[in-house]
């Protein structure tokens, strides 16, 4: 009989992906049913460049922090065999996560990507200033989320956990109790 622990099956049931569709600042994606990616829109760094893309089940597309940055986007595909593909803008390394494996789920963020195993720890690449990368220590997670300068981790107890900027606030979670999803 297969183990599955308490994580490894929260994990299990959100990798049934709600994200199909992901905008950036200027450019759209979706996933098709047969596991191929559509891009459109602004092509300045390739983020549309993914008609190579197979096996796809859920995308996400990197976000601007100020209306100045327009344009610096990138697009993150998790593979169904839990690898990851990636494409545009990469001055921070957002963009190098060839090497994932076991990824059940991707978000992208300014400048960084962010990844989900499927054991509940937490991968991060990319622009880390504020050191919203700052997740290997995390466990039990079930989803993940980026923001601008911080990220945030849904753990299977339903609390939250975040990394990075907090000017606002946005990383006070630590009272969260019975979440259910977050975003960010």
């Amino acid at each position: 009989m297969d183990y599955t622990s308490t994580t490894e099956a929260a994990v299990m049931e959100r990798q049934r992906s709600e994200n199909t569709i992901a905008a950036g600042p200027r450019h759209s994606v979706g996933v098709r049913a047969d596991g191929t990616v559509s891009a459109v829109g602004d092509n300045k760094y390739g983020q549309c460049e993914v008609s190579g893309w197979r096996d796809i089940v859920a995308v996400a597309a990197g976000n601007v922090h100020l209306a100045t940055n327009t344009g610096n986007a990138h697009t993150i595909g998790l593979k169904s065999d839990g690898t990851v593909a990636a494409a545009g803008w990469n001055k921070h390394g957002q963009c190098q996560v060839s090497g994932w494996s076991g990824i059940v789920a991707v978000a992208a963020g300014w400048r960084r990507t962010v990844g989900l195993k499927s054991d509940g720890t937490v991968v991060a690449a990319g622009r880390n200033e504020h050191r919203c990368c700052q997740v290997s220590g995390w466990s039990d997670i079930v989803a993940v989320a980026a923001g601008c300068a911080h990220t945030l981790g849904l753990k299977s107890d339903g609390t939250v956990v975040a990394a990075g900027d907090n000017t606002y606030g946005q990383c006070e979670v630590s009272g969260w109790r019975g979440i259910q999803a977050a975003g960010s």
